[in-house]
């Protein structure tokens, strides 16, 4: 049994090497067409199309699925992604497959029930800002959960732009409610 764990013939090697350096190329050339939005991680559909790509690439290079077969799957996902990313441009489509932004702290109070629905503590936002440089917790203006799941944080002097926070729930609270 461990000689067939170790002993590889040839011919199978040959078709694991075309194969992977057959995928990886296609890889390149499709994202060369349809752009580097396709390794973005702005949607969830993004991060799933980044996934795929990696898990497709995985599966022909150790010759589970014939290159052809690869290659075609992979023309439809980038198809896929092109058609999703246009069609995110009219409001019902882009809500069903774009997270939105959430405000998880405001003018240095963290914002408890938006923390909840985000399921992050207190010690990720902490964190976040130590990782931010925040030096005074009255100094934070906005604490924002992006659709990536990144944490952005803003600080300093001066309130932050409203139009930075058009998308962002609960954003109407950003300078309070005369700004």
């Amino acid at each position: 049994m461990l000689d067939s764990l170790l002993l590889v013939p040839g011919s199978q090697l040959l078709l694991v090497l075309v194969s992977t350096i057959g995928i990886f190329v296609t890889v390149i050339t499709y994202t060369r067409i349809a752009g580097l939005r396709s390794f973005s991680t702005m949607s969830s559909f993004d991060f799933a199309m980044t996934v795929a790509v990696g898990s497709l690439m995985a599966t022909v290079a150790v010759a589970q699925v014939s290159l052809v077969e690869g290659m075609t799957a992979l023309a439809v996902l980038y198809l896929t992604q092109v058609a999703v990313a246009l069609l995110r441009r009219f409001s019902p489509f882009k809500s069903a497959v774009d997270n939105t932004p959430l405000l998880l702290m405001v003018d240095g109070t963290m914002l408890r029930e938006n923390m909840r629905k985000a399921r992050v503590t207190r010690d990720d936002i902490v964190s976040k800002l130590r990782s931010a440089n925040v030096r005074d917790m009255e100094s934070v203006r906005a604490v924002v959960l992006e659709t990536t799941g990144d944490i952005s944080v803003l600080h300093g002097p001066g309130q932050p732009d409203r139009d930075l926070f058009g998308d962002v729930r609960d954003g109407h609270r950003i300078g309070g409610p005369d700004a």
